[in-house]
């Protein structure tokens, strides 16, 4: 057995739903056709042997699905839709292999299948395709023969499927220059600096004002001592 796989059962299951719905519509396609068309011979050979290989292919099928649903982990929930699985599985099987014996007393009579040939061939559509999904429930909802699953991590929003480097890709992991290094190694002297600087500002402030005072001073004693000297005037006159 391939280890990749528990069993077979995944690989023909695709053969027997495809060969087996190609053949019905293969049948209805061939009765719509005009006698005279010449397509009309050849779509009912086409459906005639999707039909009989198809069947083979559940026989295969069936077999396999047995196999894996005895021997596959499973739970309780797992459990009951595998079961209901099989109970479609099986019916739809044995109508198939019913309508493909039909399709040989058919062609060796050289009849054309009836009305009721293609109702029940139909109906047997119908049951296949409920069987396939109900299969991929069993395997994508329950975990059916899953050897492992995918890890995700929370809040990913999905994954990027071209694995090859781009310029976007190289740009986001840039290293980081040696004075952004110095800065997240550093916060402490970043902090320091600052405030250095604003405490130095600061200082330019008061210097500023105190400056400002001065020339005020200033002016305050040159208005006083021209003051005294117009007062000297006045006595001399």
């Amino acid at each position: 057995m391939i280890s990749i796989i528990p069993n077979w059962h995944p690989i023909l299951v695709h053969f027997t739903v495809a060969l087996l719905s190609i053949s019905v519509l293969f049948y209805f396609a061939a009765r719509l056709l005009p006698q005279a068309h010449r397509w009309k011979e050849q779509w009912s050979h086409m459906a005639n042997w999707s039909l009989w290989t198809g069947c083979v292919f559940t026989l295969l099928t069936v077999v396999a699905g047995w196999f894996a649903y005895n021997s596959v982990a499973h739970d309780s929930l797992s459990h009951a839709a595998m079961t209901l699985h099989r109970n479609w599985a099986i019916p739809t099987a044995i109508l198939f292999i019913f309508i493909g014996i039909t399709a040989i007393s058919l062609a060796r009579k050289k009849s054309k299948p009836g009305f009721l040939f293609l109702s029940i061939s139909a109906v047997a559509t119908m049951m296949l395709l409920t069987t396939a999904w109900l299969g991929a429930e069993s395997v994508y909802r329950y975990g059916i023969g899953v050897l492992s699953l995918p890890t995700v991590e929370s809040g990913a929003d999905g994954h990027d499927h071209s694995h090859a480097p781009t310029e976007d890709s190289d740009s986001e992991h840039t290293e980081p220059s040696p004075m952004d290094e110095q800065v997240h190694e550093d916060p402490e002297m970043t902090t320091e600096s600052e405030s250095n600087k604003n405490s130095d500002s600061s200082h330019g402030h008061d210097d500023t004002d105190n400056h400002s005072d001065d020339d005020i001073t200033t002016e305050t004693e040159s208005n006083d001592n021209s003051d005294n000297s117009f007062g000297h005037d006045d006595h001399h006159h």
